[in-house]
């Protein structure tokens, strides 16, 4: 390279080279402490509202036409709704199972754009020659490299970007795979300029630090096409084991390429972040699974009992540890080494079950203490366990079915929780939209603004509870708690739930289908009377309380959440978990006119979305 460049080339490489991955991690940096002011400031602001909420409830419930007034005061809360339409319900819609809101599509295309402006910038040589080759193909390796840190804090669970933006880690996944796969995109430039740049590029294949660069890329290219969300959704353990190994290769063979360009130093840290969170996890199974460690006497407090709720769900519980506490819409990791293939697998799954005692009475623990007669879908261990509602696709969750087919009981080891808990406290309307096994992330949340409210700490006035589900038979896993809810809830508290069959003739045909002797779980040996005769009772039960409904067919989210909005007043939250059907026709019911301009400047209710969507990480 020297006898292709003069002194003064090369002085300018390696100042530029040292230089602006620094300016590029500077403004990343102020990027992110930006994000978090906004974010802990919007928390802050929602326990001050909750405050100011009490002061102004009579006289919002006194005057209901006071939405429909015009005033010029709120358009700062105008501002903030739109805002959040145009951010995060306006969405790239990419075939049927593949959504990105804007501000991921702003966050992508301003990050490429950051680092090819750094890449292509000042690359005319001292002769004059503009975008010379030797300045952007060696820049464009530095800037990748200088990625490497954040990226790995990025895919790891304990990370500090999650501790300053208050964003979880399953949020920020989507920003691990794109910065990832533009420094895959920058490394393959880099590699293309050094074989025309240099043409003895192949005499050169026997040095030990280009061989580690190809073996670096070669793990890389691999561990891209396997993170893709066909492969990665449809064979997860492979996935995973790949991903394991190529980020390892990679970083290796990465730091020895570097090493002799004196770049490693941006490749260790990543070393540092993926030890430290492993460390952490470590510690956390080791606290949370202490009887396994041999710290607390009781073997099998951690054991598991399965069921298969139907064809393709398993619902999986066990003990609720003392020292295990978690908040509605928090995830758990699940290592199961008699399930898995290697026996540190972990899977992540939302916790269905509520950390509280609301529900639990002692009525309750005697009809549900006995595991013998309990009855196929019983709800009641929603407050007494920690319960998983699994989705069957293939691989670990293949295997699992297997076992829960025979109702088994598996070792598990639990990691977690990990991911935010949605504060609605400060809400007078709270929407909550589920399909199928969706009501693990909302039912909970679900319970516990109800208990909020119960305590005097929430000024809730409506609560709205939304379920699509392909069988009546369904209902059986969550009525239960449903009973109870409604049964607790204070008289300011109104209830409407609207469950929405759309896989049956009727619910009586299907009810009976679900239940009939002839599934499979009752070949396993529940008794046929006492299930006909549970599911007659609760499910009557529950249908003939007040602010229940049950209807067949496909729900209408278009015109149910705007039917809500017309008629909330003050605040309100939706909180969405389905299929990517399912938020896609709640981001597209509170788009503008719902949330526009208009609707709030009139006094109409300021609309806030939640989405937790199905999927692998």
């Amino acid at each position: 390279m020297s006898s292709d460049l003069s002194e003064a080339d090369i002085i300018a490489l390696v100042h530029e080279n040292d230089a602006y991955p620094e300016q590029v991690w500077y403004t990343i940096a102020a990027f992110l402490f930006v994000v978090g002011c906004f974010q802990w400031g919007s928390r802050i602001h929602s326990k001050l509202a909750r405050r100011r909420h009490y002061e102004s409830d009579e006289e919002t419930a006194a005057t209901n036409d006071i939405q429909y007034r015009f005033s010029l005061r709120r358009i700062p809360l105008a501002i903030v709704n739109v805002y959040r339409v145009v951010t995060f319900r306006w969405t790239l819609e990419i075939g049927q199972s593949y959504t990105l809101n804007m501000a991921e599509v702003f966050v992508t295309v301003a990050y490429i754009a950051l680092l090819l402006i750094y890449a292509f910038v000042n690359t005319t040589s001292v002769e004059g020659q503009k975008l010379d080759i030797i300045y952007w193909s060696n820049r464009i390796a530095m800037l990748a490299s200088s990625q490497f840190p954040i990226v790995t804090a990025l895919g790891t669970k304990n990370n500090l970007v999650s501790l300053v933006t208050g964003i979880s880690y399953d949020r920020l996944n989507y920003i691990h795979r794109m910065m990832a796969r533009t420094c895959f995109m920058l490394l393959w430039v880099h590699a293309a300029g050094e074989i025309v740049c240099f043409p003895s590029f192949q005499e050169t294949l026997s040095e030990p630090w280009l061989r580690a660069g190809i073996t670096a890329m070669v793990a890389f290219s691999i561990l891209i096409i396997v993170s893709l969300r066909p492969v990665r959704s449809d064979i997860y353990e492979v996935f995973f084991y790949v991903h394991f190994l190529g980020v390892l290769i990679f970083l290796v063979g990465g730091y020895y390429h570097t090493k002799g360009a004196y770049g490693s130093y941006w490749i260790w840290p990543s070393f540092v972040f993926w030890a430290l969170d492993r460390f952490i996890r470590v510690v956390r199974l080791v606290v949370f699974n202490h009887s396994y460690f041999g710290f607390k006497s009781g073997s099998g407090t951690m054991d598991a009992t399965t069921e298969m709720l139907s064809a393709d769900v398993v619902r999986l519980r066990l003990r609720r540890p003392a020292h295990f506490h978690w908040s509605p819409g928090q995830t758990a990791y699940l290592i199961m080494p008699s399930v898995s293939t290697l026996p540190f697998e972990a899977h992540p799954f939302t916790i269905a079950s509520f950390d509280s005692s609301l529900l639990s009475t002692p009525q309750t623990e005697d009809q549900s203490g006995n595991d013998e007669t309990q009855v196929l879908g019983s709800s009641a261990p929603f407050w007494k366990e920690l319960v998983f509602l699994i989705n069957v696709h293939g691989g670990f969750t293949k295997k699992l079915k297997e076992v829960a087919d025979t109702k088994g009981i598996v070792k598990v080891f639990v990691d977690g929780p990990y991911g935010p808990s949605p504060d609605l406290g400060s809400y007078d309307t709270c929407v909550f939209v589920a399909g199928g096994s969706g009501i693990s992330y909302t039912l909970p949340v679900f319970l516990s603004v109800i208990e909020s409210v119960r305590k005097g700490k929430s000024s809730c006035k409506r609560v709205v509870f939304i379920w699509s589900i392909r069988g009546a038979g369904y209902v059986q896993w969550i009525e239960e708690a449903l009973i109870k809810a409604i049964q607790l809830a204070p008289p300011s508290l109104t209830i409407s739930i609207r469950i929405f069959d759309t896989g049956s003739l009727s619910k009586a045909q299907s009810m009976e289908e679900n239940y009939s002797p002839s599934t499979p779980t009752e070949k396993n040996g529940i008794p046929e009377q006492v299930v006909t005769r549970k599911t007659s009772l609760t499910s009557s039960m529950l249908l003939s309380l007040r602010g229940v409904k049950m209807e067949s067919g496909r729900s209408d989210l278009d015109g149910l959440l705007k039917e809500e909005v017309s008629i909330a007043s003050g605040s309100m939250s939706v909180s969405v978990c389905g299929s990517q059907n399912i938020s896609r026709a709640v981001r597209h019911a509170l788009r503008f006119p719902v949330s526009g301009p208009s609707s709030i400047l009139s006094g109409g209710p300021s609309v806030t979305l939640y989405v937790e969507s199905f999927g692998y990480a």
